[in-house]
């Protein structure tokens, strides 16, 4: 994969730390996890490690506002001192990689990626222009035509995360985003992911049960069971 990292345009928001400040999340009153307190600079990885159905997931949502309405939550969520925590999912200006790449398979890779370009970036030139740098640091400078079935998973991967980065987020939520790439393609992935998040200073929280992704990150790795 092309070594060069896509940054957000200039633009945007100045660095933030994320914040998250005595969480306690429960579903149907049985509490998940008890007093969860984390911040994470810019630019820092940091890794949630924990088995399936410890709420290693449901923290991610709670986080971006997108918590089912089986859930309660106590405690706030911060970028610096700016409290997201009652604020809906598209003003708290939160990136999201999942474990698939959730790509419209009715669009094109351009038309994926001008999806994710915030509306206040006015002008079919200047999102064309963000759009084609994307994707010629990203080693994909061929393929804004193509449709994303015709993709590899590598390919389609690399897609996702322009297109979270392009949405100009000021933080960045990582849902085991590598757990179905073959070891090959998971080094390579996460080495990508991982550059551009950095680059783009952005303050970002892994959740993973693997070992493996959580030493790459050369970060900070917490266990869900301390809390």
């Amino acid at each position: 994969m092309n070594n060069r990292t896509f940054q957000q345009n200039s633009t945007s928001s100045a660095p933030s730390s994320l914040h998250l400040q005595d969480l306690k999340l429960s579903l149907r009153g049985e509490q998940l996890f008890t007093q969860l307190s984390l911040s994470i600079r810019p630019g820092e990885i940091v890794t949630l490690m924990g088995p399936s159905g410890c709420g290693k997931s449901s923290l991610l949502a709670a986080i971006s506002g997108t918590l089912e309405k089986d859930f309660s939550l106590e405690g706030q969520v911060l970028l610096d001192e700016f409290n997201l925590t009652n604020l809906p999912p598209e003003e708290r200006h939160i990136g999201m990689l999942f474990q698939e790449d959730l790509l419209f398979p009715h669009m094109s890779v351009n038309e994926n990626l001008g999806f994710g370009i915030p509306a206040h970036v006015k002008g079919k030139k200047e999102r064309t222009a963000l759009i084609s740098q994307a994707l010629n640091d990203a080693g994909l400078s061929e393929f804004g035509s193509r449709d994303p079935a015709t993709l590899s998973g590598g390919q389609r991967a690399r897609i996702a995360v322009l297109r979270t980065l392009l949405s100009q987020p000021r933080a960045l939520l990582l849902d085991e985003p590598f757990s179905k790439l073959d070891a090959e393609l998971r080094a390579r992935f996460r080495d990508f992911v991982f550059r551009h998040a950095q680059a783009n200073n952005l303050p970002t929280l892994l959740v993973t049960h693997d070992p493996d992704d959580a030493q790459s990150t050369g970060g900070r790795i917490i266990q869900m069971s301390d809390f």
